[in-house]
């Protein structure tokens, strides 16, 4: 018998293993490949930090390129330079000749010198990688990077107002030392920045502690607002009537809108010149002029939450309204029967019966409102001055605008922080009613 629970126990865990390995490979992969780049320096618009590197290469490419100009620039300035600059200038040719043989006794960097130059004599690009670039030691690296920084200076004591070539050839040094591609592995310094950012520096936060601040006021009103009006709504689309399919019907549209489509014709509407709403509010006094609604802090963020109310609050309802048709009508029978008002019926027999219902909507709501992208940057793009910033947005600005993947990266990990919490929150503050009314 105890054998028999045994393999019914590993069948159990062999049935479940494909579901927990679809899980880890869909939903866990990427926030480790998220933390990963998080840890790093990346930059796509920085050439010596576009891809992760743990180790010192040299761009082979841009060596042999750089060399073939720095030879002659050198050979130029030895030319035009007399007396103790001369010898200087020979001097500086000189160490980075001892620098090129120090790295051609490499067997890596010797083996790919000539077919790289090859290439680039017949302009035509190094796309292969492994051809490309080479691991350099820390200590080559080093001395590497040491004798630039002293040609550098010995360069720039010969530069005068007449000497063009010394000029051109501290220039190169800049590109012979681009050439080593140094690790870009810091470690949690990202995460250190923007600790940096939720600070209050003036009483003001940083960017980083706005946009949570602008993304936690979004989610809590409009989640809230969605509850209440999608609750009412459920309730009166669940009594029969006639046409009440037709009102089902109408109320789910705006739902069906595409966001972004949404966004863009809030837009129009809140437009101080030509907006319909806009114009409603000033007529009605809700506003001191029409042109406020997306010029302004508070009127922009107040714009963007009401077009998220009117478009998500059918999904609402809609998931309310099937917890709804689940409930037993028989329950309001015996309750009036008994005597029990509405009110009282509504508060006694629909919210706890409810309850499992409000946790997933809330659940889903808050969530997808979290997240909230597309309906910010179409709208308002942030602005004004950041008053409307989210932290999907500032994500979507460091990581494509500026380029930065790996501060981006970091920020992807804070909302999946954040994201964890907030669930973590609603099934413990929630959820453990649920399933003590359950058991009960």
């Amino acid at each position: 018998m105890k054998k028999l629970k045994m393999s019914e126990s590993y069948a159990g865990y062999l049935m479940v293993l494909p579901a927990i390995v679809i899980i880890c490979a869909v939903a866990l992969w990427p926030v480790v490949r998220s933390f990963w780049y998080s840890m790093f320096d990346l930059r796509l618009n920085h050439p010596a930090k576009s891809a992760v590197y743990l180790s010192y290469k040299l761009d082979m490419e841009k060596y042999v390129d750089t060399r073939f100009y720095v030879e002659g620039t050198l050979k130029e300035l030895k030319e035009n330079t007399a007396g103790h600059k001369g010898v200087e200038a020979a001097a500086v040719e000189q160490q980075l000749g001892t620098l090129h043989n120090q790295l051609m006794q490499s067997e890596a960097i010797a083996s790919r010198y000539e077919p790289v130059k090859q290439l680039l004599d017949d302009f035509k690009p190094v796309s292969d990688a492994t051809l490309r670039y080479v691991d350099l030691s820390r200590e080559k690296a080093r001395l590497y990077l040491n004798t630039i920084a002293e040609v550098t200076e010995r360069l720039q004591a010969l530069s005068t107002a007449e000497n063009d070539a010394a000029d051109q050839a501290v220039e190169l040094m800049e590109e012979f030392r681009l050439s080593i591609m140094q690790p870009n592995f810091i470690g949690f310094g990202n995460y250190r920045y923007y600790l940096e950012e939720l600070k209050v520096h003036n009483g003001k936060p940083g960017r980083l502690g706005m946009a949570l601040l602008n993304t936690f006021y979004f989610t809590i009103s409009s989640v809230f607002l969605e509850l209440v009006l999608g609750l009412a709504i459920a309730l009166l689309i669940n009594k029969s009537f006639r046409g009440r399919g037709l009102v089902r019907a109408a109320i789910l549209v705006p739902w069906a809108i595409p966001t972004a489509v949404s966004a863009l014709m809030w837009k129009f509407l809140y437009d101080g010149q030509t907006g319909v709403v806009a114009k409603f509010c000033d007529m009605i006094g809700l506003v001191e002029n029409p042109g406020i609604l997306l010029t302004t802090r508070m009127g922009s963020m107040l714009s963007i939450i009401f077009a998220d109310v009117w478009k998500t609050t059918p999904y609402m309802a809609l998931l309310l309204l099937a917890g709804l048709q689940t409930i037993p009508v028989q329950l309001y029978e015996v309750g009036q029967v008994d005597g029990a008002t509405k009110l009282q019926r509504f508060f006694k027999i629909t919210l706890p019966l409810l309850k499992p219902t409000i946790l997933v909507a809330l659940l889903f709501r808050t969530l997808d409102a979290f997240r909230v992208f597309d309906l910010v940057f179409v709208l308002t793009g942030g602005g004004p001055a950041n008053a409307t910033e989210t932290i999907s947005v500032y994500a979507y600005k460091t990581m494509f605008a500026q380029m930065n993947f790996g501060r981006g990266a970091t920020l992807s990990i804070v909302v999946f922080i954040c994201i964890t919490l907030i669930s973590i929150g609603y099934v413990k503050i929630l959820g453990a009613d649920v399933l003590k009314d359950q058991a009960e």
